[in-house]
């Protein structure tokens, strides 16, 4: 309860009666007295400063029964509140009673005040702040209403608040799907219909809510048995919105992606972005091709616009061409503009998803409220373009596959595309191919810059710089724009300079040669410090890089690094990315590696400058990787670094360091996993194998598998061996327990052949691993104490901490319960640190599954429930889902149907991201469990289907004997094994 003072300085009084009645007086908790007493005082309360007469508060304690000494009890009653409260607070008028409280000091009058400002909200379009205000007011109820209080009064007030509470809760919900939250609404949702299962319109909120999460099947199971449920119960049929609802999902009604019609009424004013870059003033020539796009533009408002795609060299004028119709068409798309640039040319180009979450927030779409996977948020642009005129130009695109999730559907839209490669893969599209200008068009473009005096006096000088240039609009921008801004010059000079062959093939080629003219120009007017910056931190593979990885491949400090940069990102070399984050356009990149070739000498300056990046980012990695698993060993047996990296003072800035540089630390582990530099590169790898439990699955895998392969033709087994370990965990985390095996195998027989201590103990802890969660337990034990005795022999308390969370595992699953927990016990005993690292994560999780095998349930709980907000601080997906299914199991077998399901849809929302299918089958086995307990056997059924299809992926015997038993239960057997169905990590 919220503490505060009057203007006199004196605590204020609050209390609360969403909950039990309770009274504050600042932070002081105060006395309510007997339930009869607190029933008086919620009456007093609920009448919101009304008198209440003797008669109304005695009928509202006893109703039709009072004992023959109500009134004096009543008396009684009051004159004890009148002690507790405190002077002019409980006061007597007119044979009755009032309290006298300050405005705000009841919870019951601050949820009132929160409801209303959210329905103010949600009324003027503002529905994210809204969905927030009545979260805010839904959290001020603190369990039943007037809890343990007698009376009638309290009773019909109990179910009035409750049902209050019911609808803000429906219209929470109703606003998270219209924010496109579908999957966190259906684990309450789920919650919710399991505690009131006759509510329709929670069961209809549900339905859609599974519908837009894409899964229909389930979504008509919940209708199934909800029509059963309320024909057992009540004898009637389901009411016409949910037979509607059915109807409309059986038909795959496209409108159900979409807010309501009512909801569309009091949306908010739509925000249209004006996105497209300026055009240029001296746009020139192109007028064939500007009609001809203007025209498929400009089509009849309400048919489908075909996407116009531009493909050509680089430098060509493509994006120039592209941004002048743009705005030339601006008018017929008075919804807006969406421009986005998607570095397709480059080594890194923009991911459709990332750029999907950048158009729906300038769409005005809050970041809550953008959901994470790239199917759901093209859903959600596209509902949010429906029925607008929005015009969306896609630069500098890959490929047709990262342009069509970014296309409108509506036909008042239309998308322009600019790409190097013709798509003709891409449907509908209308292609225009462009070519360089023509001699008239480049000498009107160059006279436009230059001026038509200065151009007209050196006609034929003219239409040889244009010439020398190859017509390229680019190219020739540059030489006029040079020229222009040396009155001193006449254009003679400029062809003169132009004319030396030599010189001109380096500079105007063809393509994007044109463009490395233009850098060449700039890049000689940088002084020396700026110049090999430029040249050296573009020798980088990353998409980006830090200020402190610049400085390091530098070697110099970051403040004169940082100053160097900003520097470069005013001359236009380098782009600004982020506060201490710096990028290069793809082309520019490629200019500064000429550069280096050329420029840098000694020559070996270049492979030093990347060796210090790679022992920059291993010196830091291998930093962190020892802050998140204290004790551990392992790092002390991987290459040294010779230069320094980050050190971190607390454990969140090391993780947060480890998310933003998992792109570019994978991107320069795999370019430098070569030659000398083979072994650190592989180690760089090892020492930040946690990210693959945080989303860089893919690049991970790529990158090991390069490096692995670089190992073996090096005839390196110290590194090939690593290598394979690290595969290891990227199969492990993917729940592909085959190429898992397979790789910790060769790792296994390389590290025995040389005695390497990271691989000799970590690979039988791998192997360990697999084989428990195939269930071969003898085996699993075997190579788990392996691991542990390689452990002990290194001294390392992290890995005999790690061995022992697995036998515990192990134990559990054998019913050697005792067993399990003195294990888990004394893995996090010998951790030896509060810290909330991983390694304690993992630790408290296996003691919670010891627990819950032992039968104590609210500690196994409390355990999973530490090591859940650890996985979570973490970033750790993986951990996350693993420890709410585990918890959806506890609560399944405890009884708790409900509690089950709706743990099972948070795991089901993260496992899958990451997992695997077979931990997401696992999920919907026990998420079928929970609803066939429930009576809503339609839905099991579907849940168990989709398990079953998942676990078709999984080879075996383990998936077969799971195959089985779901066989079974959808045949509508059972099986005497049922008992023992949720075991296994």
């Amino acid at each position: 309860m919220p503490q505060g003072r009057t203007e006199e300085g004196t605590p204020t009084l609050r209390f609360s009666v969403l909950g039990p009645v309770r009274a504050w007086r600042g932070a002081e908790a105060l006395s309510a007295g007997s339930p009869p007493q607190r029933a008086l005082l919620a009456a007093l309360l609920l009448g919101e400063g009304r008198t209440a007469t003797a008669a109304q508060l005695i009928d509202a304690l006893w109703g039709d029964e009072p004992p023959s000494q109500a009134l004096a009890a009543v008396r009684t009653y009051a004159s004890r509140l009148r002690k507790v409260l405190g002077p002019g607070v409980l006061a007597s008028e007119s044979g009755g009673y009032a309290l006298r409280t300050a405005a705000g000091s009841v919870d019951l009058a601050d949820a009132q005040r929160l409801a209303a400002e959210a329905e103010s909200l949600r009324s003027a379009g503002e529905r994210a702040q809204a969905r927030d205000t009545f979260n805010q007011a839904l959290a001020l109820w603190d369990g039943e209403p007037l809890a343990g209080l007698p009376g009638p009064y309290a009773e019909a007030q109990r179910v009035r608040l409750e049902e209050w509470r019911l609808q803000l809760c429906e219209t929470r919900l109703d606003l998270d799907l219209e924010l496109g939250r579908h999957a966190e609404a259906v684990s309450e949702l789920t919650a919710l219909t399991a505690a009131h299962p006759l509510r329709e319109r929670l069961r209809e909120l549900l339905m859609l809510a599974l519908y837009r999460s894409g899964r229909q099947a389930e979504a008509l199971a919940v209708y199934a048995d909800t029509r059963r449920l309320l024909a057992d119960e009540l004898g009637v049929d389901p009411r016409s919105e949910l037979q509607e609802l059915q109807q409309r999902i059986l038909q795959a009604d496209p409108r159900l992606a979409e807010p309501s019609v009512e909801h569309r009424e009091t949306a908010p004013a739509f925000v249209r972005p004006s996105q497209l870059p300026a055009t240029v003033p001296d746009f020139t020539g192109r007028a064939g091709f500007v009609r001809e796009l203007s025209q498929v533009l400009g089509r009849t408002p309400g048919a489908v616009v075909a996407v116009s795609a531009l493909a050509a060299i680089g430098g060509v004028g493509k994006t120039t061409l592209a941004v002048h119709v743009a705005h030339q068409v601006r008018q017929g798309f008075p919804d807006g503009q969406l421009y986005v640039d998607l570095q397709g040319a480059g080594a890194r180009a923009a991911e459709p998803e990332t750029v999907l979450g950048s158009f729906l927030r300038a769409l005005g779409m809050e970041d809550s409220a953008i959901p994470d996977s790239l199917e759901e948020r093209s859903a959600l642009y596209r509902s949010v373009l429906n029925d607008r005129r929005v015009l969306v130009l896609l630069d500098n695109a890959r490929d047709a596959a990262q342009v069509r999730p970014l296309i409108p559907s509506t036909p008042g839209c239309a998308t322009l595309v600019t790409s190097r490669v013709r798509m003709v893969d891409l449907a509908g599209a209308h292609l225009v191919d462009l070519d360089v200008m023509s001699p008239d068009e480049a000498l009107l473009l160059f006279t436009r810059i230059v001026g038509a005096e200065r151009v007209g006096a050196e006609r034929s000088a003219a239409l040889d710089v244009v010439a020398a240039c190859g017509f390229l609009p680019l190219a020739i921008r540059i030489a006029a724009s040079r020229l222009a801004a040396r009155r001193t010059w006449t254009v003679s000079v400029l062809a003169a300079k132009l004319s030396d062959e030599r010189r001109r093939l380096d500079e105007l080629q063809a393509g994007d040669l044109a463009v490395k003219a233009t850098f060449e120009m700039g890049y000689g007017q940088l002084d020396p410090a700026q110049a090999r910056a430029f040249r050296l931190v573009g020798l980088a593979d990353g998409s980006d890089i830090s200020l402190a990885a610049a400085a390091a491949m530098l070697g110099q400090p970051p403040e004169e690094t940082e100053d160097i940069f900003e520097a470069l990102v005013d001359t236009g070399f380098l782009e600004a990315a982020a506060p201490g984050r710096y990028r290069y356009h793809d082309l520019t990149r490629l200019y500064a590696r000429a550069c280096a070739e050329r420029d840098e000498q000694p020559a070996s300056e270049r492979g030093a400058a990347l060796t210090r990046l790679l022992d920059f980012y291993l010196a830091t990695a291998t930093g962190v990787y020892a802050v998140e698993h204290p004790g551990d060993r392992s790092v002390e047996h991987l290459e040294p670094a010779r230069y320094p990296g980050v050190e971190f003072s607390y454990l969140d800035d090391a993780r947060r360091w480890l998310a933003s540089e998992a792109q570019c630390i994978l991107s320069c582990a795999r370019q430098l996993a070569q030659g000398s530099e083979l072994r650190r590169s592989i180690d760089l790898l090892w020492s930040v194998k946690d990210i693959v439990g945080s989303g860089n699955f893919r690049q991970y895998q790529d990158t090991a598998a390069a490096a692995q392969r670089a190992a073996r033709e090096a005839r390196d087994a110290q590194a090939e061996g690593r290598a394979c370990a690290a595969l290891t965990a990227v199969h492990l985390t993917a729940g592909n327990l085959r190429e898992a095996d397979a790789e910790a195998q060769r790792a296994l027989a390389l590290a025995v052949a040389i005695d390497d201590p990271v691989t000799s103990a970590w690979v039988p802890y791998d192997r360990g691993v697999i084989a428990l969660q195939e269930r071969r337990y003898t085996e699993a034990d075997r190579c788990l104490r392996e691991a542990l005795s390689r452990f002990r022999e290194d001294e390392n308390p992290f890995g005999v901490a790690s061995a022992l969370c697995q036998l515990s595992h192990v134990e559990a699953s054998l019913r050697n319960v005792r067993s399990a927990v003195a294990l888990a016990e004394e893995a996090i005993e010998r951790l030896g640190s509060e810290a909330a690292t991983l390694a304690l994560a993992e630790s408290r999780y296996a003691l919670g599954l010891a627990l819950s095998a032992a039968g104590q349930i609210p500690e196994a709980l409390e355990q999973l429930d530490q090591a859940l907000g650890i996985y979570e601080e973490c970033g750790q997906a993986l951990g996350e889902g693993m420890a709410r299914f585990r918890r959806a199991e506890i609560h399944l077998g405890a009884g708790r149907p409900a509690s089950a399901a709706a743990e099972a849809e948070q795991a089901l929302a993260v496992l899958g991201r990451v997992g695997g299918a077979r931990r997401r089958a696992d999920v919907l086995v026990v998420l079928g469990d929970a609803m066939e307990e429930r009576g809503e056997s339609a839905r099991a059924r579907t849940c168990w289907a989709e398990a079953l299809a998942g676990y078709e992926q999984v080879s075996g015997a383990e998936g077969s004997d799971v195959r089985d038993r779901l066989l079974a239960r959808l045949d509508g057997r059972t099986a005497d094994e049922e008992a023992g169905r949720y075991t296994g990590t």
